[in-house]
């Protein structure tokens, strides 16, 4: 077996008790808090992370269940319409777009899924500075810091949002996939 097959064995063999430490850890954090290092290296690795200057991951925290507010019961101006839903935007896309808020100089890379519990569910996003250096003369990451590619996260660009989006497959027949 290779370096990286056992650290995904050792990662998928977790204990209940560093399960349930590891969560009560990042409940007390905050929402959107950034990790030294990525929680699972080889996930994080298949999606472009890499150990050098310009890329950080953060772990983002979200509340589970329906998002939709009451209506207003008394008295409302037109301006001020009802809370609606989030619609068809998965946990992933939301954490995604919250982690691109807090830092507003770089761009979602990608993301994966860590941990849920009743109440949250945890992603760790993988974002790359722009303006770096290393990140500019890198061959695999250069593009993400054209302008085309500027707000991919917001604009649902990602991986996530494609995929909510049911944009995965192509050509003929695609139109019916997901209904």
């Amino acid at each position: 077996m290779g370096m990286y097959k056992h650290i995904r064995e050792t990662a998928r063999n977790t204990t209940p008790e560093m399960r349930r430490e590891r969560l009560a850890e990042w409940r007390r954090s905050l929402a959107v808090s950034r990790v030294a290092r990525p929680t699972n290296l080889t996930r994080a690795r298949s999606l472009g992370y890499r150990a050098k200057e310009g890329i950080i991951v953060t772990r983002v925290r979200v509340l589970r269940g329906g998002r939709k507010r009451p209506l207003i019961k008394k008295g409302r101006r037109s301006k001020a319409r009802r809370m609606k839903k989030i619609l068809d935007m998965n946990y992933q896309t939301v954490c995604e777009n919250r982690a691109n808020k807090k830092y507003p100089n770089c761009e979602v890379l990608n993301s994966y899924w860590l941990a849920k519990d009743g109440k949250h569910i945890w992603y760790d996003v993988i974002l790359i500075d722009i303006n770096s250096p290393s990140i500019i003369k890198d061959k695999k990451l250069s593009w993400i810091t054209k302008g085309k590619h500027k707000g991919r996260a917001t604009r649902g660009l990602t991986s996530s949002a494609r995929k909510s989006r049911g944009l995965r497959n192509k050509g003929k027949g695609s139109e019916k996939v997901g209904k």
